[in-house]
C-alpha cells in the first residue's frame, strides 16, 4: 500500500505519485513491486534502501550514500494482547533532500500513530524531527510490550502456583523467547541512536539531517526511553528465568514426592502380600486346622502391615 501524506499548518492533505510535493511523506505498508519501482523513481532513493526493510532478518543499522540516509530499525509487531507471543519487525526510514519515506512490511503501531488525528503533533517537512518522533514512539511502544509481559508473567505464576500445567509453562516459553527478540532489537535501536546523534553533531549529513535546538530534547528522551527499556527487558529476562528454574525446581520436587508415596505404599502392601503368600502355600502351616487359623493370620498380617506403615510415616515417607 502506498500513501502520500504532507501536512501544513491546518490540515493533513493526501497527495498521488502524480501531484507529490516536495516535503511530503511516503509510506509503504506491504507494497507491491510497482509501487517500490514508483517510490525509487519519485525520490531518486537507491534501490537497496527502499527494499531493505522487507527483509524480515534485517539488522537496525545507518547507512549514507549521496543524498541519502537509511535508518533502519526495528519495532513491535501487532499482535493481539491476549496472546503471549511477541516479535519486530525492520521499519526502514529514508531521509531525501525532498521526501521522507517509510518502508515496512506489515502495518504497526509506530507507523500508525501518525494518523490524520494526530496531524498538529508531527510536520512532515520536517524531516529531523519526524525521525526522531517514529524512534520515541518505537521506545514507547516497546515499553508498554514490556509492561504487559511482567503483568502477563505475574498472572502465569499466580496459574502456576495453583497448579502446574504444560499450558503455562509453554506461555513462559513464549514470553521468555519475546524477551530476547525484545532484548536484541532494543539494543541494536539504541546502537542506531547513538550514533544518529554522532551525525547529527556533525557537518557529514547537514544538508539532510538539520538538527534544531527544540530537536535536542526530543533525541534525549528518545536515549532515555530506549535504556528504560533496555534495562527493563533485562530485569524480565531475569525473572523469567529464574521463575523457568524455581518451577522446573517445584516440578521435579513434585515427582519425586508422588514417587516417594507410591513406593511407599508399594512396600507396606507388599506386607498382607508376602504373609498371605506364607500360608496359601501347598505344605502344612500353622493353624491350618485351627477354625480360628485364618483371624490369626489376618491379625499378623495388619500388624505387620501397621507397623511398617508407623515407620514410613516416622520417615516421613508419607
Amino acid at each position: 500500500m502506498l500513501k502520500i501524506i504532507k501536512t501544513t499548518e491546518t490540515q493533513l492533505v493526501e497527495l498521488t505519485p502524480a501531484t507529490v510535493e516536495s516535503g511530503a511523506w511516503i509510506s509503504l505498508i506491504r507494497p507491491s513491486a510497482e509501487e517500490l519501482n514508483e517510490v525509487e523513481d519519485i525520490t531518486g532513493a537507491p534501490q537497496d534502501f527502499v527494499r531493505s526493510a522487507l527483509d524480515p532478518e534485517e539488522s537496525s543499522r545507518i547507512e549514507i550514500e549521496d543524498n541519502h540516509i537509511l535508518v533502519l530499525i526495528n519495532v513491535p509487531v501487532n499482535h493481539d494482547s491476549n496472546v503471549s507471543e511477541y516479535d519486530t519487525l525492520p521499519l526502514g526510514i529514508i531521509i531525501t533532500p525532498d521526501y521522507f519515506v517509510t518502508v515496512c512490511q506489515e502495518h504497526n503501531d509506530v507507523i500508525q500513530n501518525f494518523s490524520e488525528s494526530r496531524f498538529r503533533y508531527f510536520n512532515t517537512w520536517k524531516r529531523t524531527r519526524f525521525l526522531f518522533q517514529i524512534l520515541y514512539r518505537s521506545a514507547m511502544l516497546f515499553l508498554k510490550d514490556l509492561r504487559q509481559m511482567t503483568r502477563r508473567s505475574d498472572q502465569i505464576e499466580q496459574d502456576l502456583r495453583q497448579s502446574m500445567k504444560n499450558a503455562e509453562l509453554f506461555q513462559l516459553l513464549d514470553l521468555q523467547k519475546g524477551l530476547t527478540y525484545y532484548s536484541m532489537s532494543l539494543r541494536s535501536n539504541k546502537v542506531v541512536v547513538e550514533r544518529l546523534l554522532r551525525l547529527c553533531s556533525s557537518s557529514q549529513v547537514a544538508h539532510l539531517i538539520k538538527f534544531r535546538e527544540e530537536d535536542e530534547d526530543l533525541l534525549d528522551d528518545v536515549r532515555i526511553e530506549y535504556d528504560q527499556a533496555i534495562e527493563m527487558a533485562q530485569i524480565q529476562t531475569d525473572v523469567l528465568a529464574g521463575m523457568m528454574d524455581a518451577f522446573a525446581s517445584v516440578i521435579s520436587n513434585n515427582l519425586n514426592i508422588v514417587m516417594k508415596v507410591l513406593a511407599s505404599i508399594t512396600i507396606v502392601m507388599a506386607i498382607p502380600t508376602m504373609v498371605s503368600s506364607f500360608w496359601g502355600m501347598n505344605v502344612p502351616v500353622p493353624w491350618s486346622a485351627n477354625p480360628a487359623g485364618f483371624a490369626i493370620v489376618g491379625c499378623i498380617a495388619a500388624t505387620l502391615t501397621l507397623c511398617a506403615t508407623w515407620l514410613l510415616w516416622r520417615k516421613k515417607m508419607f
